[in-house]
């Protein structure tokens, strides 16, 4: 529904010749800047922007909101832009969609950040794991071998059944599952 109420924001921006890209509540502006007026129409789209969404009650993130220059200018553009009197900041990359974008289009800050982000989840894995075995050693086993010297099973059944709750412990484990 809020893609049919931010289609208006779309052909506002249109016919004033800016491109716009949206998904769902994110908007996108960009523009080639090659002079001064360039920096001025990538100016009004921001103030098209503001201007709607005071229309339309609606809030802008300016704290997410930012100017990514990407590619080698052969200007040194360092005009500043505005949102609601809030000057956007410049940086050298920025997430959009959950993907690290930077200046030159290199994907390796985006790898570093989900590789970073994998060895940090999968530590807390072996974490959580290595609690795991830490507690089914301290009270789970201690109940199957209480004073097993003096009832040592010896039937076959019995040390199935001890074996057993071992067992379906490590097939609740991750990567342990194929483990018998």
């Amino acid at each position: 529904m809020f893609i049919i109420f931010i289609d208006d924001l779309a052909k506002l921006l249109e016919r004033h010749g800016i491109t716009a890209k949206l998904f769902a509540d994110d908007v996108k502006v960009y523009c080639e800047i090659i002079d001064a007026g360039d920096s001025v129409c990538l100016q009004k789209a921001l103030d098209i922007i503001a201007n709607w969404a005071e229309e339309w009650q609606l809030s802008i993130s300016v704290s997410k909101c930012n100017i990514l220059t990407i590619g080698h200018t052969g200007t040194d553009d360092t005009t500043e832009y505005y949102v609601n009197d809030c000057q956007l900041p410049r940086v050298i990359s920025c997430r959009d969609l959950g993907v690290t974008v930077t200046r030159d289009l290199s994907s390796s800050q985006h790898v570093n950040e989900i590789v970073n982000k994998a060895h940090r989840e999968q530590t807390t894995l072996f974490v959580v794991l290595f609690v795991l075995i830490r507690a089914f050693i301290m009270y789970v086993r201690p109940i199957l071998e209480y004073n097993s010297v003096v009832w040592s099973p010896s039937l076959k059944k019995d040390i199935d059944l001890i074996e057993k709750v071992q067992s379906q412990f490590t097939k609740r484990l991750f990567g342990l599952k194929d483990l018998t």
